[in-house]
């Protein structure tokens, strides 16, 4: 089994053109409404109620979905967490979200702010001009609630007992840009949106550790009688 969460202020649509490649039975894990002041891991803790207990397979996230994969995979360990744009742990966030959070400056600016302002968002976020249409109405169907609460998560994630992860980033990524930690696969000419523009390099990679997980739990399954 496949689980997908998405990124920041995304939904289902950002695996339109990975979810027809998949080889695996594949499910889109839907953000739920955080609480008022909720803390990251008990927002994780509910998102794993999505999940059965003792599930076999891969919980990949894009962006901020992996670092919420991350926490779930605290209480569902079974899974394999494979990280798509995003960092495996808050030491790899880059100066310039360093900066943001030090200024408290995304405090003062709304998140709905960006939607007066997609070509930037374009930028910055790598979307090329045939997937521009589709970024818009991620855009344009934003959640100012969630958004906030999602970005200042982010900003502030406590990663100390995160588990280990296998991360695919693109060497274009400007949002979280390849460092000095090692990458498991590097999509070349991938931004931070390459899970659309990159769907048949980034299905290639799942399907080859959705493979190896199978055969995982093959070889510790006892032989019939």
């Amino acid at each position: 089994m496949i689980y997908l969460i998405p990124g920041l202020g995304a939904d289902e649509r950002i695996f339109r053109n990975l979810q027809p490649l998949l080889q695996h039975e594949n499910q889109v894990v839907q953000w739920l409404t955080p609480e008022p002041d909720e803390t990251l891991p008990h927002y994780a803790a509910r998102m794993s109620a999505k999940i059965p207990l003792g599930q076999l397979g891969l919980l990949v996230g894009v962006s901020f979905g992996g670092m919420v994969a991350l926490e779930i995979t605290r209480m569902r360990p079974e899974l394999r967490t494979v990280l798509i744009s995003s960092i495996p742990d808050s030491s790899c966030l880059p100066p310039l979200l360093r900066l943001i959070r030090a200024t408290g400056v995304y405090h003062l600016v709304p998140p709905q702010m960006l939607k007066l302002f997609p070509r930037a968002g374009q930028w910055y976020f790598g979307v090329k001009n045939k997937e521009y249409p589709l970024f818009k109405e991620i855009l344009r169907d934003m959640e100012p609630v969630y958004t906030k609460w999602a970005i200042d998560r982010l900003l502030h994630w406590d990663s100390t007992t995160a588990g280990s992860s296998t991360q695919i980033l693109g060497t274009h990524d400007r949002v979280f840009p390849p460092g000095p930690t090692p990458i498991e696969y590097l999509i070349r000419g991938g931004g931070h949106f390459m899970v659309i523009s990159h769907a048949p390099e980034i299905a290639e990679i799942l399907n080859k550790l959705a493979a190896e997980q199978t055969n995982v739990v093959a070889a510790s399954q006892p032989n019939a009688v």
